[in-house]
Parts: structure tokens; sequence; C-alpha cells
């Protein structure tokens, strides 16, 4: 395409010539062709760049369809430009054909007639052939009259293309094809009228005298009429200008005339002196004929003379016209073109250009005037056939004048209004900018106070200020409306590579509050007024969300410490177990959702954000207490056993231990009253798990209400009552002598109690009794033994290992929601 526009650009202009133009136009059909047929890769290209979009990004899109919006446009326009090409090339061609062809006929034809009068050069004797001769010279006389119009014609197209013509060669062709046009014109009406003047002598010379006085006397009266002083001269300069060439032709006429009326004055006195019967008559006839021979002369120069005026008025005129009209379009161009400046400065210069203009318009109505004037002068005695031209004229330039005069005012309230609705816009800015100060000012004495400590202060202040957030809200429209001329910033998209991508959110950071979208971002203002505006607006708009965000922060801050006030710890705890089950999670769920780097403990910051940001009805200084409270050690991190310990009190895994040595204590008590020989086997399984006698049946073993209480199929049954039932020595109501005899005997009862307290009366436990509940489903935690708190009922505090607890798997605490705790089902009676 840029070939092919460097190639329409450096084609030369339309020529005149009809040869050229149509050798031209067929290298432009060529052209066109060659731009049809890219047509067909233009569509190749828009496929395929339909096809690169779907696979694209959205910035890749972007450029590909601004890439197509270019190669359309170009093409468009390359289009358009060899259509607009042909179009000039096929009205140039009509013209300079229409020109050829005329200029050929009127040629051929004045060839042959010029060939025609110089092969019947040869005058007739007698006279009876000079009279057939002279008829018939007559009617070649009206012939090429009749072919003067189309003489006319053809020659004023041929002036017009010469005018138009931009290259020498042409206006030089065209130059010599009318030239030799009016030559051949000229010949031929010389000749003509030569052979007429001829026939006229020879007539005269054969003795036919009265033939050739009333052949005169014909001719005279014909050309008197033509050169009538009422007979208009007047028109524009092309029709002066023939009507000129015409006179000169009748002037060399008239010219060669002369010696026909000399010969007819010397043959007049010769018949006069040899006859005097005709003699007065011939004389009558000869002052008759002299008469209006010396009229005929007075009237030529008299036209001359009236030619010549009527040359110069028309010359005057169409000077006059051409350059008002010149001038006019100047002025139009500047005030339909101009475009109005945005900037108060340059519209007021803009404005008194526009006043020199108008001034310049203004003086244009002098010559409007005149130019009016010389053309009702010019039509008060107007050729007929240029009427019509002369009132066209008058009209466009009226026409012409009141269209620029109208965009000259309409320009005018353009520019007035503009400045006015620049002064309203001043006006309306120092007004915003005044309102704007007011009230920074009573913000910054308002933000000079301290903030009360009571709520319905507090509540009072944030209603003043939502009243007056809603009154600066009610201003936006207002500052949109004052800005509305203010251009936008273009603002790049910025692409971020995958190297340079924002690091991992890290342990303890907070998400950072909403920030405050900032008004009229994209804006750039151009005038340092709206700049001001613009600046002040932002500076307000910060400081009364700050405001805002001030109170409501101090308000929340109040009805916190309010319902801090009345805070209990185990409220919140059961709140927090009843949303979590309403959840249906796990604590150790929970626990892990915060613990996101899985360490097995958390920071308080970690604990209080999670809760917070969990939508869990809370606030910030209750879980500052309650984070103190479940760090039990305070060393500024909860693990997941003082988190749990925390919301299960009763599942406290210190506590828990505590449980099982006194049960131990009391099983082992218990069991320590067996008389039989062979004692009653009871073996620790795991916690609050036992295995009684030879039975393989795991029973759970725990306290209610200081009782310790064993489980036996769907119930409990006391410890006491347990071992009365499946203790042999303790069996009420057998009558086997025997079995009294070999488990009651006294040597039996004292060697097993001998046995008994060699064994120290103790419970034998398991070695995998921590095999059936594993630490896999806790957490763990990055010390390799961490030393952990336990309470015991004296309220001294020990250390205990870690792995004393690690009994304590996701068996155990997975329940925590759905089973009861120890102390609820202990509550329970026992069925």
């Amino acid at each position: 395409m840029a070939k092919c526009e460097e190639t329409i650009n450096t084609l030369p202009a339309p020529s005149f010539i009809l040869d050229t133009v149509c050798a031209q136009l067929q290298e432009h059909r060529v052209l066109v062709g060659e731009v049809q047929s890219y047509g067909e890769r233009k569509t190749s290209v828009e496929t395929a760049a339909m096809r690169l979009s779907e696979l694209s990004r959205k910035e890749d899109c972007d450029v590909v369809q601004n890439l197509i919006m270019t190669v359309r446009d170009r093409y468009k326009k390359l289009l358009q430009h060899s259509t607009d090409r042909g179009k000039t090339l096929e009205d140039v061609k009509r013209h300079a054909k229409q020109f050829n062809e005329s200029w050929h006929l009127l040629v051929d034809w004045m060839t042959e007639v010029e060939q025609t009068l110089d092969t019947h050069k040869e005058i007739a004797v007698s006279q009876e052939e000079i009279k057939q001769q002279l008829a018939e010279q007559k009617e070649f006389q009206k012939l090429l009259r009749s072919k003067r119009p189309m003489y006319e014609a053809c020659l004023k197209s041929g002036r017009s293309l010469q005018e138009k013509a931009q290259s020498p060669e042409d206006t030089q062709h065209l130059e010599n094809m009318v030239s030799e046009l009016r030559d051949s014109w000229d010949t031929i009406s010389g000749k003509s009228s030569e052979r007429q003047h001829k026939l006229e002598e020879a007539l005269l010379f054969s003795g036919r005298f009265t033939d050739a006085l009333q052949a005169l006397n014909d001719w005279l009266y014909r050309a008197e009429p033509q050169l009538a002083e009422d007979v208009p001269v007047c028109g524009e300069k092309d029709l002066v200008n023939n009507l000129i060439d015409k006179h000169k032709v009748f002037q060399r006429e008239f010219g060669k005339r002369a010696s026909c009326i000399r010969t007819l004055k010397r043959s007049v006195r010769d018949l006069t002196r040899s006859s005097t019967a005709d003699a007065r008559w011939l004389q009558e006839q000869m002052e008759e004929l002299e008469g209006r021979w010396e009229a005929v002369c007075k009237l030529s120069v008299s036209r001359q003379t009236r030619l010549e005026a009527a040359l110069q008025q028309a010359e005057e005129f169409d000077g006059m016209v051409h350059s008002f009209l010149d001038h006019l379009s100047d002025v139009e161009r500047v005030l339909k073109y101009g475009v109005l400046p945005e900037e108060e400065e340059a519209l007021l210069a803009f404005r008194t250009c526009h006043q020199e203009s108008m001034s310049s318009l203004n003086a244009q109505q002098t010559a409007l005037e005149n130019i009016h004037k010389l053309g009702e002068e010019i039509l008060s005695s107007c050729h007929p056939d240029s009427v019509i031209t002369i009132k066209s004229w008058i009209s466009i330039t009226k026409t012409r004048y009141e269209e620029v005069q109208t965009w000259a005012k309409q320009q005018a309230e353009r520019i007035q209004t503009t400045l006015s609705a620049l002064e309203a816009e001043r006006e309306e800015i120092q007004r915003l900018l005044d309102w704007i100060s007011s009230a920074e000012e009573s913000l910054n004495l308002k933000e000079q106070e301290p903030l009360p400590e009571d709520l319905e202060l507090t509540a009072d202040l944030i209603t003043q200020h939502t009243d007056f957030m809603i009154e600066m809200k009610g201003k936006v429209p207002e500052i949109e409306n004052a800005t509305k001329s203010c251009k936008h910033k273009l603002v790049p998209k910025q692409q971020v590579s995958p190297s340079r991508k924002a690091p991992a959110k890290r342990r303890g950071t907070a998400k950072p509050p909403p920030s405050v979208p900032l008004p009229l971002e994209k804006l750039d203002p151009q005038t340092p007024m709206m700049s001001q505006l613009v600046s002040q607006w932002r500076k307000l708009w910060l400081l009364a969300h700050g405001r805002q965000s001030r109170l409501e922060e101090h308000l929340q801050r109040l009805k916190e410490l309010e319902e801090f006030a009345n805070f209990d710890f185990n409220f919140w705890r059961k709140r927090y177990m009843q949303w979590i089950s309403h959840l249906k999670s796990r604590i150790l769920d929970v626990f892990r959702s915060i613990d996101r780097d899985q360490d097995g403990r958390i920071t308080h910051k970690e604990f209080i954000d999670s809760v917070l940001a969990s939508k869990f009805p809370t606030n910030s200084l209750e879980m500052t207490a309650v984070a103190n409270i479940f760090d039990v050690n305070g060393d500024g991190f909860i693990d997941y056993y003082e988190f749990v310990s925390a919301l299960h009190p009763s599942r406290d895994p210190y506590r828990k231990t505590i449980d099982a040595d006194q049960i131990n204590e009391e099983v082992s008590r218990q069991v320590s009253q067996c008389n039989c020989p062979k004692r009653y086997q009871v073996e620790q399984i795991s916690a609050n798990r036992y295995r009684f006698g030879d039975s393989q049946q795991l029973r759970m073993v725990r306290i209610l209400r200081s009782t310790l209480m064993v489980r036996v199929g769907g119930g409990w049954t006391a410890l006491d009552e347990f071992l009365v039932k499946n203790d042999p020595c303790r069996v009420k109501g057998r009558t086997n002598l025997k079995i009294k005899e070999k488990y009651l005997s006294p040597d039996v009862f004292e060697a097993s109690g001998r046995r008994g307290s060699a064994k120290g009366l103790t419970v034998s436990r398991s070695n995998s009794s921590l095999s059936l509940y594993s630490s896999a489903s806790a957490p763990s935690s990055p010390l390799t033994r961490k030393a952990l708190l336990r309470r015991s009922f004296s309220g001294e505090r020990c250390i205990r290992p870690r792995s004393s607890i690690a009994a304590l798997g996701s068996d155990h605490f997975s329940a925590d929601i759905d089973s009861p705790s120890p102390t609820e089902e202990a509550e329970r009676p026992p069925t």
C-alpha cells in the first residue's frame, strides 16, 4: 500500500489532450485492478488476525485490532484516491473528446470549403452566370453564418480547457488548436467576402449597374440594423470578445467594399455625361447610397467605441467578482474551519483574529455594492445572450457574502458563548474553591478537638459528619460538571512478569484496610485554577473519609470497651464452640486452618486475625483477652494442646492425666482387698480402659461424683459392686464347701497375703497401652521435646514431657463436639 500510495501521489495531473488522457486512463485501470487484487490479501490478513485474536492475550488483541484498523483505513483511502482519480480522468476525457470532435468537424468542413473556394476562383463573363454565382455566394454566406454558433462554442470550450490545463505541453497544444481553428475560420470568412466583392465588381463591370447598385444597397441594409446604436453590446468578457471579433470581420469586409463605392461613383459620372435621360435618377440613387454608406461607416466606428467600452467594463466586472469571491473564500476558510481553542488566552487571541476578519468582511460590503452597481449598469445595455450570466454572477456574489456573513456571525456567537461559559466556569470553580476551603478549615478545627469518651457524644459527632459527607457527595456532580473539560490521562497497562510477582503472604501479616478511592484520579487539568480545584477536592475527600474512619473506629472501640466490661470467657467459649459445631468442623481443622505454616503453634496475631476474619461475632478487645487466656505458658504462642484445653476445660490433657492416676490408684486399692489365693487380675490397657479377670473385653472406668464407675453393657456400675459380682472372694451366697476351703483357708490367705504384699498390690499395665491411640493426628511441634505445664489439684506446676500426653489422638478429640464430655457424662444418672 505504501508503494501504491507513492505511485498515486507521483502520477501527473490529468492531461486535456485526448490521446494522452486515454493513455492515462488505461494506466489507471491497470492500477485499479492491482489495488482490487490486493483486497483478497487484505481479507486473508483479517482472517489471520481474527484467529490470532482468539488465541492471544487482551493486550495483544488490542495491538492486532489496531493494526487491522490501520490496514482497513489505508486500503479504504487508497480505493478512494484511485476512484477519485478515475472519475477525474473520465470527466477530463469526456470534455477533451467533445472539444476534439467539434474541432475536427469544423476544421474538416473549413478545409473542404477552402478547397471549394480555391477551385471556384474564376468569375463568369456573362451577366446571367455572374448573377448565378452571386446567388450561390449568398447561400454560402448563410451557411457560414449558421456554422458560427458551433464555431463559437468550440472556441469557448477550447479556451476553457486551456485555462484548466496544468502542464505547459497541454496549454501549448490547446493554444495551437484554438489558433488553428480561429485562423481557418478567418480565412474562410475572408475568402468568402473577397469572392463576393469580386462578383459584385464583375457584375458592375459587365454593365449591370442597376444590379450592382442593388446588391450594394442590400448589403448596407443588412449591416445597418446590426450597427444600430440601440443594439446592446455589453455583457460578460467572452461575449464582448466575440462581438469584437465579429465587428473586426465586418470592418474588413466594409473596407473591401469601399472600392465598389468608388467604382460606382465613376460609373455614375460617366453615365450622366453620356446620357441625360436617367442621369437624375442615377444621381439620386448614388446620393442615397453614399448617405447610407456614411451612416454605416459612422455606426461602425460608434460600435467599435461601444465595444471597447463594453470590454473594459466586462473586464472590470470580471476582476471585481473574482477578487471578491477569492477574498470571501479566504475569510470563509478561517471562519468555517477554524477550531475554537479551549484555553481562555488562546480564545481571546482567536476572538481578536475573528474581529479582524469581520472588519475585512464588512469592508467587502462596499465591493459588493460596487459589483451590484456595475452589474446593473451592464444589464441596462446587456446583450441578450449575456443577461443570465451577469444576473447569476450578481446573485452568486450576494449569496456568498450572506453565507460568509452568516458563518461569521455564528462564529462570533460561538466565541461569545465559549467566553461566557469560561467565565461561568471560573465563577463556579471559585465558588467550589471557597466552599472547599471553608469545609477544610472546619474539618481541621474539628480534628484538633479531642474525641469524647462518651458513646452518645461520639454518635452525635458521627451524625454531624455523616450530614457533612452527604453534603460533600452532593457536590460531586458540580465538581464533575466543572471538570468535564479536563482531559483524561493515558494510563498504560502494566504487565507483571511471572518472575516479578508479589511474594506470598507471610505469617502474621494482616490484610491491609481498603483504601479510599481517590476522586478525579484520571483527570489531567490544564489550567492552574482547575489544578487547584482538583488537588483541593482530593485533599478534602481524603480528609473527610479519614475523619469518618477515625470516628467509626473510636465508636467501635467505645462499644468494645463497654462490651468488654462484662466479658465472660466461658460464655465466649460456648458461643465459639457452637459456631464451630454449626460449621460442622473439628477443633483440629480450625487449628490447622489458622496454622498456615503447620508448625504446631500460632501467634496471638494469627489467632486474632483469623477469628475476626471468620465473621464470628466478637471484637479485638475480646480476642486479645482470649488469646492471653489461651496462651497458658505466656510464651507468645498458642499450641494445639493449649488451644484444646482452653476450649474443653473438662478435656484438659493435664486434667486427664490426673484423673487417670486417681483411677489407677483407686482400682489398685479396690483390687488389693481381694482375698483369693490367686489374686483377681486387673490389667490397664490404656487410659481409663482396663481388662478385668480372664475376660478379653475392655471396660471403661471413670470417676462420677467421687465414685469410680465401670461401663457394663449400656450402663454404669460402681467398681466395688462390679468386683463383688466378679471377684470370686467377694461373691455372696456360695455354698460350695470345697470352693470355700480352697479359697478361704487361713494358709492360703496368709500365703496370698504374703504374695500380695510382695507384689505391692499394684495393677499391671500393658506395654502396648499407647499403641491404640496414635498421636499422628495431633499437630507436631518444631521442638524436639517441648516443655508443657501440668496443673495438679494443689495448684503446683510441674514439667511433664510431651510424650506423656501423646495418647491424645484424633480418635479422642474427633468426638469433642458429638460425644459428651466425661464430666457431662458423669453427671448423668447411671442406668
